[in-house]
Order: C-alpha cells, then sequence, then structure tokens
C-alpha cells in the first residue's frame, strides 16, 4: 500500500530550503560552537543505506501554519525502509512524497508521516487556538514541523500520545475497506499479519463479519493476532469462498493465496506497495471465469465509494477516533531520536532482533 503517497492536498512539489514560513534545511554553518540560533534536529536519509541526524534552526510558521513541537513520532516500516534503501522508482517519486517532507526522493531527504507533538506557536488566529494542543500529523522525524493547520488533528480525549502514532496506518487501512468495499456480514479474509495487516483486520472486526481471518505464514505473528482476539491461520489452511480478501503481506506468495481464497465475483484489495519489485500475478486459469477484482488501495485520495461524502480530513479524523487499546499491541518498542540511523538499518536489513518490529516508536524527548 502507498502510505507515503501525498495525502495533505497541497500540491506536491518541492519544499523551499530556506525563507521564513518554511523549514530550514540543514544549515551546518549554524551547528558552529558559539552559534546562538535555536536548533532542532531531523532524520535525514542521505543515500541508500545511510540515514544520519542533522540539525538546522528551528522553523518558524508562515500564514495558516503552527509550529509543532514533536514528543514522539514512528516508523511505518514498510514504506520508510523502501526508501531507506533507495528503492523508490523514480517514476513515482512524485507521488511518494510525505506531506511535510524536505528535500526529494531519493535523497538527500527527509520523510516519514507518523507524528505527535504539542502545538507550540502560530502566524495568525486560524492555528492559535490550537496552541498547547497535543496533535497528530502527518510529519517525519524532525524535532519542530511546521504544519498547515488544517491538517492538525487534536486527539480525541484518553488517547495516549503513541498510540494516535497509528492514526497514519488506521487511515489506509479504512480506505481500503472503504474500496472494497466490506460490510455487515461478510466473510473477509487479511493475508499478512505485519501492522498494516493487523490495523485492517482491527478495524474490519467492527463490521460484525460472518467470518474473519488472518493469515501469516508466521507463528509469532499469529499468535499476536490470536491475542488481539482474531482469528489467525496459515495460508494453507484457511477457509475459501471469501467476499473481501484484503492482500498486505507485500509477497507474490501472499498475494497468489489472496486470489485463490477469493469467492467468486469476490474483491482482492491490494495493500501492498511493492517498490521497483514486479511480482508474479497468477491471473490464469479460473481467475476471469470466476471473475475476481483486483482494487489498488491507495490513500492519496479517498476511496471512490466516499469520496463524494468524506474529505481526507474527515477520513484522518475518523481514523483517530477509531484507535482503542488493541492497538497497543503494534507499538513493539522505543528508541531516542539520536539512534535512528542505527534503527533504520536494522529494519532494513531485516536484523533477526527486529524482525518481529510492526511501528517502532522514536522519542524526541529523550
Amino acid at each position: 500500500m502507498d502510505l507515503g503517497t501525498f495525502r495533505s492536498g497541497r500540491p506536491a512539489t518541492s519544499q523551499p530550503a530556506s525563507g521564513p514560513t518554511s523549514e530550514a534545511a540543514p544549515d551546518t554553518s549554524s551547528d558552529m560552537p558559539g552559534s546562538c540560533t535555536p536548533l532542532s534536529r531531523q532524520y535525514w536519509t542521505v543515500a541508500p543505506g545511510r540515514g544520519e541526524i542533522r540539525r538546522a534552526p528551528v522553523p518558524e510558521p508562515g500564514p495558516g501554519d503552527v509550529l509543532v513541537e514533536t514528543l514522539l513520532s514512528g516508523i511505518s516500516r514498510g514504506t520508510e525502509t523502501l526508501v531507506h534503501r533507495g528503492e523508490v522508482p523514480e517514476s513515482v517519486a512524485p507521488r511518494m512524497r510525505a506531506p511535510l517532507q524536505l528535500g526529494d526522493l531519493p535523497h538527500p531527504v527527509s520523510h516519514g508521516y507518523l507524528a505527535v507533538g504539542v502545538v507550540r506557536a502560530a502566524a495568525d488566529r486560524e492555528g492559535e487556538q490550537l496552541i498547547g494542543r497535543t496533535v497528530f500529523c502527518l510529519g517525519g522525524h524532525r524535532d519542530h514541523l511546521v504544519v498547515p493547520a488544517g491538517d492538525c488533528h487534536p486527539l480525541p480525549e484518553g488517547c495516549p500520545a503513541d498510540r494516535a502514532l497509528l492514526a497514519g496506518i488506521a487511515e489506509p487501512a479504512l480506505n481500503a475497506i472503504w474500496e472494497a468495499p466490506a460490510t455487515l456480514g461478510d466473510r473477509l479474509c487479511v493475508v499478512g499479519a505485519g501492522l498494516v495487516g493487523l490495523t485492517t483486520a482491527l478495524l474490519a472486526s467492527s463490521l460484525g463479519p460472518e467470518r474473519l481471518q488472518v493469515l501469516d505464514v508466521d507463528e509469532d505473528r499469529r499468535d499476536l493476532a490470536r491475542r488481539l482476539g482474531l482469528a489467525a491461520t496459515t495460508p494453507e489452511e484457511a477457509a475459501g469462498d471469501v467476499d473481501v480478501v484484503f492482500h498486505a503481506s507485500a509477497t507474490e506468495d501472499g498475494l497468489a493465496a489472496a486470489l485463490r481464497l477469493a469467492g467468486d465475483d469476490a474483491v482482492v484489495v491490494e495493500q501492498s506497495w511493492f517498490g521497483r519489485t514486479a511480482p508474479r500475478v497468477p491471473l490464469g486459469e479460473d481467475f476471469h471465469a470466476r471473475r475476481l477484482r483486483l482494487v489498488a488501495s491507495q490513500v492519496g485520495e479517498v476511496a471512490a465509494p466516499r469520496r463524494e461524502r468524506h474529505s481526507r480530513r474527515q477520513r484522518l479524523d475518523l481514523a483517530l477516533g477509531m484507535l482503542d487499546a488493541r492497538f497497543d499491541a503494534l507499538l513493539t518498542g522505543r528508541s531516542p531520536l539520536d539512534e535512528l540511523p542505527t534503527v533504520m538499518d536494522a529494519l532494513s536489513t531485516g536484523a533477526p532482533d527486529w524482525r518481529s518490529t510492526l511501528c517502532h516508536v522514536i522519542d524526541h524527548t529523550s
């Protein structure tokens, strides 16, 4: 699934490198001894497989913007490790811009889109009402973010800051459910019990399905799904004749299983994003005879069945409000911002100790 696709509704153009209304690109001169300029840490991907922490002056909000001091950011493992490895295809690099991205893909770039922080300043009256509020925004791993006031989403009462990070994952999951569309009494299946798959399954469980199964080849992930109250099994043992299959494994075998388990006239919603990989898709045998539909899910637009009645902001607010205590189990670890280059390396290379990671939290307060 194209989680990094531009979602804020602003034109997908590069932010200026400097100026009073933008976040400045890191300026090495501002980090010199004796400088009195307040500095803010930023995580940048500077080459394939190499990230670093840079420092830049704290940005100032322009008209319509607010300054958010980041408390926590989250790593959306699938898309962000593709960015880290430099595997974003050039043809889709403009579409893969994160809403508050600095620089341009493939690198150097400051990417990311899961952030929670406190609004500290506003340029005008539009944002003044947000000062002091804790908000979610589609920002990356930077201590300070300049955000359009309309793109700040105050946390619901009782929602912890770390849980709110998952709003940026629940939003595309909700979009995929709308895209199908899945509804009351359906037989549902989610292939892939990673962050996107489990988030989709948790949201879909509230639909009152006749049957909902989560499939994964990894026993630990199946166990986690069961602890969340979801039925989990292997692709080989799964029940077929499914009305809607959500594919989120980012593997050829997973996609083949999704098509095999779909019932006649069913829909398979593709949530994976393969980057530069060109997976083989089994569209032979009975694919046409069974009139299956393979639907792309892309968060850059509200799903077509809901587009006339819901804005992007409404969709994200809905997703944020749907996060309950079950989602806390998807937060699997925490590190300070200064360790992010090492963390991203470990996630991108599949280091053994990190294979069970779903959403890793980055702490900007330590």
